[in-house]
């Protein structure tokens, strides 16, 4: 049977600050790799959109122009990122270099080692319960 049903606000505010921490520490796991978390997150964009444009990066991240293109340089001189004119030579796309997916590689690896130290941490019945609440989760980030 079902416990009473939780209200939305305290569970927010329950949420939040874990969803936060969470997120800091697995930042902190990238330190010494050399990138920032945004940088990693421009990383991980461009990966899975090969060819994307700096206009393009710059709205899907929510980014001014200017700022993008900062970011950009500063991947591209850590020769992370390259800018490739496509055939039509008005188009230049963005795409990861062999440093770039190695280093997105990494950071994956060391998030990923360090939740699995944690997760080994709790009780089985702690980990199925963030187990079955990944979908929940998932769908709740679904509606952006």
């Amino acid at each position: 049977m079902l416990a009473a049903t939780i209200d939305t606000t305290t569970l927010a505010n329950q949420l939040r600050p874990v969803l936060l921490k969470l997120n800091r520490e697995l930042r902190r796991e990238i330190h010494s790799l050399g990138v920032t978390g945004g940088q990693v997150s421009l990383l991980a964009s461009i990966k899975h959109n090969p060819g994307i444009t700096a206009t393009e990066l710059a709205e899907r991240e929510r980014v001014s122009a200017p700022g993008m293109s900062g970011h950009l340089v500063r991947l591209e001189a850590a020769k992370l990122i390259e800018r490739t004119r496509a055939s039509d030579r008005r188009r230049i796309g963005l795409y990861l270099t062999p440093e770039g997916e190695k280093v997105l590689k990494s950071v994956r690896n060391r998030r990923t080692a360090w939740l699995v130290s944690r997760l080994e941490r709790l009780e089985p019945e702690e980990r199925e319960r963030i187990e079955q609440s990944v979908d929940a989760l998932e769908r709740l980030l679904g509606d952006e």
